[in-house]
């Protein structure tokens, strides 16, 4: 399927979407007694079949093509951390190859001293505050001399969602108000480098306001770009790392990456990124 066509698909996909939410809220709020129900039933069949075929198109490139070679860059962060959702245990990471997440990776700080980040809690609290968790505000690091082909930290960080219902508030009623909105409000506020001969990294869940580097920045290796946030779809404050083959995150195929000094941490890995001073310029 062309970069065309896919983007196409998912246009589409987004408009029936929004008739679903439209068509639901006019049968359970005005229910008029001559409109065709069946309608809303059509788009959301539309919706997973489309779903369905995009699904289907990137499992058959995946298996048709050679998988890329890992592109080696440095940490985007630094100091003590361990990773989450890694393509070291399994590919696509998160479940699924759209937005350019195949090979993408989730870290959330571990220090050694307190403030230690807060575990799952099945039942209370039910939500926490960001600065409870010590990922949040932590500098984000260029992975390479690299451009800045897109940044924006306007979207809210929301309170955790790491307990048992706010996980299933996330991903059942959240999640799907977020995917009318499209990719930029899944990965919430992120910034997106161009590293040059066709790589691009993308960083989300960036922290609301925290951004020092505008469209067309050149920025260098180390350079310090935002602060780790929780925007978006995220159940707590992390960092949300990938390669891609593109800018466009509804087109991008995911590229694998090798953290320079770290490798590729498997779930559940605790590692230390050590790097030199962030520079900021």
């Amino acid at each position: 399927m062309s970069v065309r066509l896919r983007k196409t698909a998912v246009l589409i996909q987004r408009l029936l979407l929004l008739f679903v939410a439209a068509h639901l809220a006019v049968v359970f709020t005005v229910d008029p007694p001559s409109y065709p129900g069946w309608l809303g039933f059509a788009a959301a069949v539309g919706v997973f079949l489309i779903s369905y075929l995009l699904s289907a198109d990137a499992r058959r490139e995946a298996k048709t093509s050679e998988p890329p070679a890992p592109v080696e860059v440095a940490p985007p962060v630094t100091g003590r951390w361990s990773a989450l959702n890694s393509p070291a245990d399994k590919v696509p990471s998160h479940g699924t190859r759209g937005y350019g997440q195949a090979y993408a990776i989730d870290v959330v700080a571990e220090p050694d001293e307190e403030p230690r980040r807060p575990a799952f809690a099945w039942l209370w609290p039910v939500m926490r505050g960001n600065r409870d968790f010590p990922a949040f505000g932590a500098p984000l690091l260029a992975v390479a001399d690299a451009t800045v082909v897109h940044a924006e930290d306007g979207q809210r960080d929301h309170l955790s969602r790491n307990s048992l219902a706010g996980f299933l508030y996330l991903f059942v009623v959240e999640g799907f108000g977020r995917s009318l909105g499209g990719a930029r409000r899944i990965v919430g506020n992120h910034v997106i480098l161009d590293l040059g001969e066709g790589t691009y990294a993308a960083y989300a869940h960036v922290r609301r306001g925290s951004l020092k580097v505008r469209a067309g920045d050149k920025v260098v290796a180390g350079q310090e770009l935002g602060g780790c946030g929780n925007s978006g779809n995220s159940t707590e404050p992390h960092v949300h790392f990938q390669l891609m083959d593109g800018p466009d995150l509804d087109t991008a195929r995911g590229v694998p990456f090798i953290w320079r000094g770290v490798g590729v941490p498997a779930n559940g890995e605790v590692f230390t990124a050590a790097q030199d001073e962030p520079v900021n310029l």
